[in-house]
Order: C-alpha cells, then structure tokens, then sequence
C-alpha cells in the first residue's frame, strides 16, 4: 500500500514514518514538506520515496491509498478534505482541527466520500488504556460516577512565540495541545457520554511577556521572543455529562514545582488511576479489607497500533475506535470548553 507523508516534523518522525517502515503491508512514496530540507532529510534518513513540497502531488497520484496528516492544526482541515475527494484514506494528527466547525466539515467530507478519516488519538490503540477499559466494561469498577484529569506540568510552554502558542494556527494552548489526548481516554473508556454542561476557565499568565518567561529546557524550540503567545497556558473546568462528571486542571506552565499528569476514574466498586504514558493501579475493598492492585503485561508501541489498525482497516472496512465519526464527540465537547472559558459563564449543549 503506497503511504504520503504530509508534514516531516517531530510526529512524523519520531512516530508515523517509523511505524510505516515497521509495517510489511505499507510502503512510503512520498516525503511533503513545505519546508524542503525536511523532506529531503527524511529521504536520506529513511532510504525511500521521493521528496515534493506540494502534498497535491501526492494526492493527484493513483498509486496513493493512504495519507498522514502530520501538520500545524490550522492546514489538517483543508489536506484532509482535498485527499478524501482525491479518493485517499486519512489518519489526520490530533486535533481534529483547530475548531469545532473545521472538524465536522471533515466529518462531512469522510461521509460523502465513504474514504476512512481516523484522527490521531493514539491512546485507544494503547495497552494500558486498553487492559484499564477492559476492568471497566467488566464492571470491577461499578458505577463510574466521577473522573478527574490532571495534566500539569512546571514551566513546559512548547516553542513558546511559535506556532504552538500562536491561536491562528494551533487553535488554542494547553486543551487542544495536552487535555485532547487526556479527555478522549476519558471518553473512550466511559463510553463516550455525550456532555450535557460545560463550565470553564483558561489562563495566560505566565508566558506574557515573552521576555520574562523562566524556564530550563523547551519542547519544540527556545522561545521566540518576537513571537506571539495568545493562547492558554492553564484551563480548568468542570463538564456533566450522561454518564460522569468529568473536572480537569490543565497547565503548561504553573509556579508549582510537579508534573502531575494522571486520570482518576472514581466508581462505586473501585477506582483507577492511570499515570498518563505509563501503568494504572486497581484500588477496592476485598472481605472486609482495602486492596492495591498493580499489573504487569506485555506492551506495545501505541504508534505502531494505530498505524497498522489504520492499514488493516484500509483493507477490511472496519470502523476504529478513532474514527473522525467518534471523535467529533470530544471535539464538540472542547469548543464547549473554550466557549465556556471566553465568555465566562456555563455553556448548555
């Protein structure tokens, strides 16, 4: 299956073009880029296709079935809806899309073309997640009436200045950058319960000004003091839902000196906290006594899951759980969020 690679940034490589190579049933053809060093250094790197810096040649080729979307959020729309009419299949990064209305013209798309459209929530294609799901939808946990989320971490603000931190390309900061993955757990293991209210609110405190931002070290690239930074470094929220209520506290940057990156799945019968990345431990009662339970079991790549899923669905049809048509759930429930925040007030779907 002859693969495109749109976007040779750090996801491409530190994940999509390796699980590719990795599969037997794909075969990369195209390395995209607008950039065109990028492209010409995944070449070399990789020893296989043939560097362009216009995806539309990728899509205007017949040998082409499959696609990755591996760009700033502000272009995963309008890719992803030109290869679903070029006839391609797509796994689009997450988010989605920048916003709620670019996500369902996506959604659209994939319904009236019937190509497969999958977004990158590679966390339902994890084994902890997973083996955590399958305690839950046995019902050792009873009824989950409470989640809790917590992605914070001390001074982690990505590329401060850059795209990351620019609205107009990204979408937003903390929510649609780290909360998307936690929040789709979330909903994937409950069953995707449909939000009833959203009450909210975002901060961008720290990273203002630019110049008397204090960190050690910064992911994607030292801060752009030049830059621009009209996202939100911290949110917090509280979302009802038809199945639990979720509350989650969210930060790129705070001034208190912990990472605490965890989901707390609170039941009738027993809880679970997931470290995010990493193993969950089992908390309950048994005769009379109150019980820890940790679990060993053989990994995977997550990354590898999802590309090869995404392959294999290619060739059978079946419907991922990441399928855009699942994942526009979480992505009405986070514009909810961000409308919440902006207007400071509880919003009611």
């Amino acid at each position: 299956m002859k693969v495109a690679i749109i976007g040779c940034g750090t996801i491409a490589n530190a994940s999509h073009i390796p699980s590719y190579l990795a599969n037997p049933k794909a075969e990369i053809k195209y390395f995209c880029d607008i950039i065109p060093e990028r492209a010409s250094a995944a070449v070399e790197k990789y020893g296989c296709g043939t560097a362009i810096t216009d995806y539309k040649v990728a899509l205007d080729d017949p040998e082409i079935e499959a696609i990755s979307v591996c760009t700033p959020n502000k272009v995963h729309s309008i890719i992803t809806i030109e290869a679903l009419k070029k006839g391609k299949n797509v796994l689009c990064e997450k988010p989605a899309a920048r916003i709620y209305s670019e996500a369902l013209e996506m959604q659209q798309a994939q319904h009236e073309t019937g190509k497969i459209l999958n977004i990158g929530v590679v966390n339902r294609f994890n084994t902890a997640v997973n083996k955590m799901k399958e305690l839950i939808d046995g019902g050792e946990l009873g009824e989950i009436y409470q989640v809790y989320v917590s992605f914070r971490s001390y001074r982690s603000i990505p590329g401060l200045g850059g795209p990351f931190t620019t609205k107009e390309i990204a979408g937003g900061g903390v929510l649609i950058d780290w909360g998307v993955h936690f929040l789709d757990i979330v909903m994937y293991c409950c069953g995707d319960p449909a939000a009833k209210t959203v009450s909210a609110e975002k901060f961008s405190k720290l990273g203002k000004p630019i110049e008397d931002y204090v960190y050690v070290d910064m992911w994607a690239s030292e801060a752009d003091k030049n830059g621009t930074f009209d996202v939100e470094e911290g949110i917090t929220g509280i979302i009802r839902t038809d199945g639990p209520v979720i509350t989650f506290n969210g930060a790129w940057a705070q001034n208190i000196g912990e990472s605490e990156m965890y989901i707390d799945f609170m039941g009738t019968k027993g809880g679970i906290r997931l470290q995010y990345g990493g193993d969950f431990t089992f908390y309950s009662t048994h005769n009379g006594m109150l019980s820890e339970t940790k679990y060993a079991f053989k990994k995977r790549d997550h990354f590898q899951n999802e590309i090869d899923s995404f392959i294999d669905c290619i060739e059978s049809g079946e419907k991922l759980p990441s399928h855009i048509d699942t994942n526009i759930v979480t992505a009405k429930m986070m514009d909810a969020i961000y409308r919440s925040a902006e207007e400071h007030k509880e919003v009611v779907l």
